[in-house]
């Protein structure tokens, strides 16, 4: 290798490195949260993850820690923006600043939408979509103090295709990926940027049920290209990306990660 070839390494190295970087994810006990906020912890950032969940909260902390990072065992619930000011003011308190936002709260119910009940929609709606602008508000005030930041949300196949009978899960998607496009508009001249991911499928505990044995999730794997459902650490890498300076460019953008599932038209 020419010497050209080490110093490309050693930038592209420096670019994807979150040493020194201080990252908070919102929902990030378990699931694809878990996954994001140890991926973050082992790239290099102090990260809080945080969940409504004392004992959840205590154990991942004990994992970052065992990385070799420092963390805070602090619970929150998206659904009290005065839980979330708590969260961002005891980080701040401690590190200095929030360099990094993920927002990964989210819940999913199946059912008709002719007789879909109310309160299950509007608990759906304020998690997923009001849970994710509380968070955007509460820390995106202190990034825009700080004049730098990135805000990571979670999108969904349904932010863009109909799914059936989760209607208002697919409202609360699609609603945050507009929400997400919109705060990047207002808020990356002032050096926040703000961007999303969308899973394809990825069996958690949140759609395991969904998933396991059924006509659904066996229509689920023939539509995906790769022919399986991913691995929540295989979203890492966008996590880090999103994160780091190497997308110091990037903002308003959903990155795709599903295995070719949008692509996809006929697959056999």
């Amino acid at each position: 290798m020419k010497d050209g070839g080490f110093r490309f390494l050693a930038m592209t190295g420096s670019l994807f490195n979150l040493q020194g970087k201080t990252a908070v994810v919102v929902g990030g006990t378990s699931g694809i949260g878990k996954a994001l906020a140890l991926g973050l912890a082992e790239a290099g950032a102090d990260v809080i993850a945080s969940s409504r969940g004392k004992q959840a909260v205590d154990d991942i902390a004990t994992e970052i820690e065992r990385r070799g990072r420092k963390t805070l065992r602090l619970v929150s619930d998206v659904a009290q923006s005065a839980s979330l000011e708590k969260l961002r003011d005891a980080t701040v308190a401690e590190f200095g600043r929030v360099d990094v936002l993920v927002n990964c709260a989210g819940i999913t119910k199946k059912g008709p939408t002719l007789d879909f009940p109310q309160d299950s929609w509007q608990q759906i709606l304020d998690t997923n979509l009001n849970g994710t602008l509380r968070g955007c508000q509460v820390f995106g005030k202190q990034m825009l103090k700080q004049k730098s930041g990135r805000i990571i949300n979670i999108a969904s196949l349904s932010t863009f295709l109909g799914l059936f009978e989760v209607a208002a899960y697919g409202a609360s998607k699609a609603a945050v990926g507009s929400l997400t496009k919109t705060l990047a508009v207002e808020w990356s001249r002032h050096g926040v940027l703000v961007n999303a991911i969308m899973p394809g499928v990825f069996r958690t505990p949140l759609n395991a049920g969904l998933l396991d044995g059924t006509e659904r999730g066996r229509e689920f794997l023939a539509r995906t290209p790769m022919g399986r459902f991913g691995d929540v650490q295989e979203l890492v890498g966008a996590a880090i990306f999103l994160a780091s300076d190497a997308a110091s460019f990037v903002t308003g953008s959903i990155l795709v990660v599903d295995g070719g599932f949008l692509a996809s038209g006929v697959n056999q």
